[in-house]
């Protein structure tokens, strides 16, 4: 019997907004989680001249900028469109390449330079844009009227990689976000670099000897969730 060989998650021709955030979506929404942990309550200064985020005297990051949401408007603008705003060329490398990414595959979301939109789906472009890039972490900050959303990439960030952490995160974001359950649970699995089976109405993640199985319909709903873990 011939060994089925899983693909890698990466954008493919075709593919548009919703499916690319199902993908990585939950990959960023778990780094987020590990942002927060270690943040709390405390709320970042930015500083738009030095390219850093500042938390307190020992949570300090170096940021690349990724766009800003306007309320007056109700407009979402990439960095990479910078003529109007004047970001030093230095902290937009990461939204460049945000733009490339779009102009290669045809994402409108990646290659518009201005949409309306709401503040709560600005969420969506940064966790997107933040997990294709493989950072660490984003932060939103209102700079002059302006939020500013950044992405981080840092060590002081640490990641958790439980099998319970993996269950609540995969199911949290399934619940609360518009994706495509079982694509989402392949694309965290992978990008995770852990095992994935697939089967036909449940998928398997393999976290070393732990397991979770997840269940989904034939349209790719989520029915339900198992953790199997060895003590």
């Amino acid at each position: 019997m011939l060994k089925t060989i899983e693909k890698p998650i990466t954008i493919e021709k075709g593919d548009d907004f919703k499916v690319i955030f199902s993908k990585y979506g939950c990959l960023a929404f778990d780094r987020q989680e590990n942002l927060s942990e270690l943040i709390g309550n405390l709320v970042g200064e930015v500083d738009l001249e030095n390219g850093t985020l500042t938390f307190s005297d020992d949570i300090k990051f170096d940021i690349q900028i990724l766009g800003f949401f306007t309320e007056e408007f109700n407009q979402w603008s990439w960095a990479w469109d910078n003529e109007n705003i004047g970001f030093d060329d230095e902290f937009i490398k990461a939204a460049r390449e945000i733009y490339e990414i779009g102009a290669e595959y045809e994402i409108p979301e990646f290659t518009t330079p201005v949409f309306e939109t709401k503040f709560d789906d600005c969420h969506i472009w940064a966790m997107t844009a933040s997990a294709l890039l493989d950072m660490d972490a984003y932060y939103a900050a209102n700079v002059e009227g302006l939020d500013i959303f950044v992405a981080i990439k840092s060590d002081l960030i640490k990641r958790n990689d439980s099998v319970v952490k993996f269950r609540d995160a995969f199911n949290t974001f399934q619940k609360n976000f518009s994706v495509y359950p079982r694509l989402a649970f392949e694309g965290y699995t992978k990008l995770k670099g852990y095992e994935f089976k697939n089967k036909d109405d449940f998928a398997v993640a393999k976290l070393g000897e732990d397991r979770i199985i997840a269940g989904f319909t034939e349209r790719g709903n989520l029915t339900h969730l198992q953790m199997l873990t060895v003590d």
